[in-house]
């Protein structure tokens, strides 16, 4: 395991800043809006948050630094951050198409991607269905099947279960207690994406290790970083450690 104590040149930890209102954008994608903001220069940086958040929130302390030497396209998911909300369930499948979508409209290719818990998820989804998209990822605090999650964190989604899921944390509950699928991602699927993949987690996640290490073997060209005393909030509890470290990780050769 890579220990993500490497001390590399550090780059400044204070870079929490809100998106300016010019960079934010909205597009159709399968017949409803979705909000993204673009910010910065140079190679494209895709950036998806985590579940119930925003990507102005969950990367508040990479996005300028990143935004320095790099395109940042940091779409809002359905019914989370400034997109709004759709009839029925969430799904991680529908999400990942709505992604993918973005990109191909925006006429993106071969882009790195950074994704941050459910973000991860997508970011994995989308690297085995759509190769051509993606060159690099970063994935934190991912899980490929409900039973990733530690047995306190499913009993609390367990308690929070209704019914008819309404509402977008209702929603969330049910899709964190059901997905993702086997369909969606099993170790087979993980096999298949031929790409560079930094995996991240914190040692007192709210993905159980084991699986996390699962995740790493079965992908071809992982690398693993966990990060000592930390949670599941890597990026913004660790920005320090993490930050250098992506960067090096996007910036080899």
């Amino acid at each position: 395991m890579l220990l993500a104590l490497a001390m590399l040149t550090l780059l400044p930890v204070d870079s929490r800043a809100a998106i300016h209102p010019e960079n934010w954008h909205w597009v159709r994608i399968h017949g409803h809006r979705i909000y993204y903001a673009v910010q910065g220069s140079g190679r494209t940086l895709l950036l998806l948050h985590g579940g119930g958040d925003s990507g102005e929130h969950s990367f508040e302390q990479q996005l300028e630094i990143f935004s320095l030497h790099h395109r940042i396209i940091a779409p809002d998911q359905v019914g989370q951050g400034r997109t709004p909300d759709v009839p029925g369930p969430l799904s991680y499948t529908s999400m990942m198409q709505d992604t993918a979508a973005l990109l191909q409209g925006m006429k993106m290719r071969s882009v790195d991607v950074i994704g941050f818990s459910d973000g991860g998820i997508l970011a994995l989804m989308l690297a085995a269905r759509h190769p051509e998209l993606v060159r690099r990822l970063v994935v934190s605090g991912v899980n490929i099947a409900p039973e990733g999650l530690t047995e306190e964190q499913r009993e609390g989604l367990t308690a929070a279960q209704t019914p008819k899921p309404s509402n977008i944390d209702e929603k969330l509950a049910h899709l964190w207690l059901t997905s993702p699928t086997i369909l969606e991602l099993n170790p087979d699927v993980l096999a298949t994406i031929q790409k560079p993949v930094l995996v991240v987690s914190g040692d007192r996640d709210a993905i159980r290790l084991e699986h996390t290490l699962e995740i790493y073997r079965a992908l071809p060209q992982a690398e693993l970083c966990i990060l000592p005393g930390t949670d599941h909030g890597t990026f913004s509890g660790r920005p320090e450690w993490l930050n250098p470290i992506i960067g090096a990780f996007l910036d080899r050769p």
